[in-house]
């Protein structure tokens, strides 16, 4: 029996997040699905991102049924068992039969036909459909076991944001995000809606754009950079760069461009250099932020070649992700508490060297896409400490500044602002992130 290429490339997607770490995004924008048909990239994406979502209950569900120990499972057939058990209890329009036998010949050419057995009696005993609410669990047993997520990370949310808050971060990282767009002209919008693109206004940005339906992907208005695939959080984040960009504005940990490309059509007569590690992720930041304004280079944020101060930095730095699970699912099953300290430690060196490019009278921002206080308040405090060139810029400050200039149009603070730093919540609306402005007196 022939395998669906769709079950087939999220079968390999799924072993390389396992076995490599690699980003299942990035995989699944890549060949491995790419020169599929539309309907089979769907399903090796809902394949992909449904088995991530929902690990921790699929998994239960496999120990329950396998009359193997789950932890002498092999890789290989762990992964068969989880794309299967989430096709019979998540995807119901899938045929049952399909769901068990397509399982069982991803084994089979896996060369691990000796589980085969075991797989097909596994898969013919699982019960189709899941709902979370019907769960009898309360509080954190609720979060951690019915909405698929480290009970760690969910005990953490409780404590520092509130069962309400947690219980809403939960619920959203576990559903599909909307695709929100960046209009970077005018004419953007209704050259998408001539191509069948029906769109919705943002929440929280006058440029964001809803996608209701259609592949924004093959509109022309995309391939020609006049829209960009990004969170509003994300746009309000480099909106908080300021009025006017100066003459030189740094991004020192750019990739993958999407905060780039958000400041250069913001400012096209500004120079902005954007550095990134990495040099793969450079030459993506290259596609993503295509502007002629925009200077990439490959280069750690600790040292960069640069001569000269700046008047805008931006230092968006590596972080845990935690507010972005919606769109990475696979994060919350590879962190460690201890991930937070290493990080932070990161964070803490990457701020204090974007702080001395900052030229006197200058603005630097921090951001992360983090729900984790380690990475956010205690980071800018740290840096702080015994320095009397920076000051704090209220957010709240900078919020009325942008409605006033009509680029924000949520009225809501409480639903942006702790303390004197931005922080969005996962879902209301979008993802998590955190931002703090600073300026250089």
């Amino acid at each position: 029996m022939a395998i669906s290429p769709a079950r087939l490339a999220a079968f390999n997607i799924l072993l390389r997040v396992e076995r490599e770490s690699a980003y299942a995004v990035e995989l699944l924008h890549s060949p491995l699905v790419d020169e599929l048909p539309v309907v089979d990239r769907h399903l090796a994406m809902e394949l992909v991102m449904g088995v991530l979502r929902w690990r921790s209950v699929l998994d239960h569900s496999i120990a329950e049924l396998s009359f193997t120990p789950f932890r002498k499972l092999d890789l290989e057939v762990l992964t068969a068992l989880r794309m299967g058990v989430y096709q019979k209890r998540f995807l119901t329009r899938i045929p049952a039969h399909a769901a068990v036998n397509e399982t069982v010949e991803l084994v089979k050419q896996a060369k691990k036909a000796s589980a085969a057995g075991l797989v097909n009696a596994v898969m013919r005993k699982v019960k189709p459909g899941f709902d979370p609410h019907e769960s009898k669990l309360t509080g954190a047993d609720y979060l951690a076991a019915a909405l698929a997520h480290p009970r760690w990370l969910v005990e953490r949310w409780i404590e520092n944001l509130g069962y309400g808050r947690a219980n809403v971060i939960c619920e959203y990282d576990q559903r599909v995000p909307a695709t929100v767009l960046r209009l970077n002209a005018k004419e953007a919008e209704d050259e998408l809606v001539r191509e069948g693109i029906q769109l919705a206004p943002g929440a929280l940005m006058k440029t964001a754009r809803v996608v209701k339906a259609g592949d924004v992907t093959a509109a022309s208005a995309f391939r020609a950079g006049k829209v960009a695939i990004q969170d509003e959080a994300s746009q309000l984040v480099a909106a908080l760069m300021g009025d006017g960009g100066g003459r030189r504005i740094l991004d020192c940990c750019a990739a993958p461009g999407g905060k780039t490309g958000a400041l250069a059509a913001r400012w096209p007569d500004t120079a902005i250099f954007a550095a990134e590690l990495h040099p793969h992720r450079a030459r993506l930041l290259r596609r993503l932020a295509p502007q002629s304004n925009v200077h990439v280079v490959a280069a750690d944020a600790l040292h960069l070649p640069f001569a000269g101060g700046f008047d805008r930095v931006l230092a968006d730095v590596p972080c845990s992700g935690t507010g972005t699970l919606a769109r990475n699912p696979e994060i919350k099953w590879r962190l460690r508490p201890g991930d937070l300290q290493d990080l932070q430690a990161r964070q803490i060196a990457i701020l204090r060297a974007a702080m001395g490019h900052a030229v006197p009278g200058g603005r630097v921002v921090y951001s992360t896409c983090s729900l984790e206080r380690e990475e956010n308040e205690d980071v800018v405090a740290e840096c702080l400490r015994g320095t009397a060139d920076f000051a704090i810029i209220p957010v709240q400050d900078e919020l009325e500044r942008l409605r006033q200039a009509g680029e924000l149009v949520c009225e809501r603070d409480d639903q942006l602002v702790s303390g004197q730093f931005l922080r969005t919540i996962p879902g209301v609306p979008g993802d998590g992130f955190f931002a703090a402005v600073l300026a250089r007196r």
